[in-house]
């Protein structure tokens, strides 16, 4: 080999390959953001709408800034995201700020996002008013098929099975390009539910969505993971009296209605919420007691980590509230991002006992 080229060669080494970016279209007959159009490694992306304040809530005093856009994708590696709109994107934020993503400007109207490899941003040209929620994820591994026994599949395409009933030893899974309205019920032992589709809420009136919460879940060893969800109706995520539960990698676009707090462990053990972000108009993560009784009705052993965190009108972490838990102890959050928040951050409220059912 010519020595020349030794140091050449060295250099090259150290280069990052390119990423393997994957996009999946939207199905026909899902209404897009016209605020954004996205191109990653590449590839477009399609840009899907979410809804802030559905009426009776409109016109109150809180203003979240009106429709959103979200955007998912996955790449193995670092990724360029072209991002244009008809809005000035001069002024655009992006949160939370790392070290490790930059942006420049093309234009008044195009900009350019580098990314180091998976992340989950608020791309923000003028704050809480219609940002862009970019959603860069791992890529997906081993995928489970539509034929596997055990497996619910719903493959890319508009769904509408209203209640979906998820019980032991059995996954969910939605596929990228999948938008199921619905909700689920999860019940048993060793349960996933995962995939890269959008679990949608938002045709649902306030507090009158197919399941008690867009994802109800009584269980052990149960996994939530990748899934977008979108308008929840009422509750979004919540275990009770469940044991040993991960909800992980999970994007919540809520704010549509009230009541539509993130993740709710309720009377539950053993939970671990990582690597999520959580939009919401109430509290995006509560922990409650709402039984004495069970075997066992501690709220123990509860992780919030490296999660982002946006709360468009009440708490972004409450302990206690709504309680009737003999105990409410081994808590940690760490590594958390809060990039939005009206209320006082952290509530804690312990020990008060009322009559709330839920």
């Amino acid at each position: 080999m010519n020595s020349s080229l030794v140091p050449l060669l060295a250099v090259l080494a150290l280069l990052p390959a390119s990423a393997a970016v994957v996009t999946v279209p939207a199905p026909a007959g899902e209404p897009l953001s016209p605020d954004y159009e996205v191109v990653a490694g590449g590839q477009p992306v399609a840009v899907y709408t979410a809804r802030t304040l559905d009426p009776p809530f409109a016109g109150k005093e809180w203003d979240f800034g009106g429709p959103y856009a979200f955007a998912n994708f996955t790449t193995d590696g670092p990724v360029e995201v072209r991002i244009t709109s008809p809005r000035s994107l001069r002024d655009t934020v992006i949160r939370p700020a790392r070290p490790d993503v930059a942006m420049r400007l093309e234009s008044d109207r195009v900009l350019v996002v580098s990314l180091p490899g998976p992340r989950k941003l608020s791309v923000e040209p003028d704050g809480r008013k219609g940002p862009l929620l970019l959603f860069a994820n791992p890529p997906e591994v081993d995928p489970p098929k539509p034929e596997t026994p055990g497996v619910i599949y719903f493959g890319p395409g508009i769904h509408r099975p209203g209640r979906i009933e998820v019980s032991s030893h059995q996954t969910l899974y939605l596929a990228a390009g999948a938008v199921v309205k619905g909700g689920v019920w999860a019940q048993g032992e060793n349960i996933r539910i995962t995939g890269y589709g959008i679990l949608d809420g938002a045709d649902f009136e306030w507090r009158k969505g197919p399941t008690p919460h867009v994802i109800s879940i009584r269980g052990t060893n149960v996994e939530v993971s990748g899934l977008t969800i979108r308008g929840a109706s009422h509750w979004t995520i919540v275990p009770r009296d469940s044991r040993h539960v991960t909800v992980r990698g999970v994007k919540l676009c809520g704010s549509r209605v009230q009541n539509d707090d993130g993740i709710n462990p309720c009377n539950s053990q053993d939970v671990l919420i990582t690597d999520c972000f959580i939009r919401s108009d109430d509290d995006c993560v509560a922990l409650k007691g709402l039984e004495f009784g069970a075997p066992n009705s501690n709220v123990e052993r509860i992780t919030v980590e490296d999660s982002i965190l946006w709360c468009d009108r009440a708490r972004i972490f409450l302990l206690g509230h709504e309680s009737r838990a003999p105990f409410m102890r081994g808590i940690t959050l760490r590594n958390l991002d809060i990039v939005h928040f009206t209320m006082t951050p952290f509530l804690f409220e312990p020990g008060r006992r009322c009559g709330w059912r839920t």
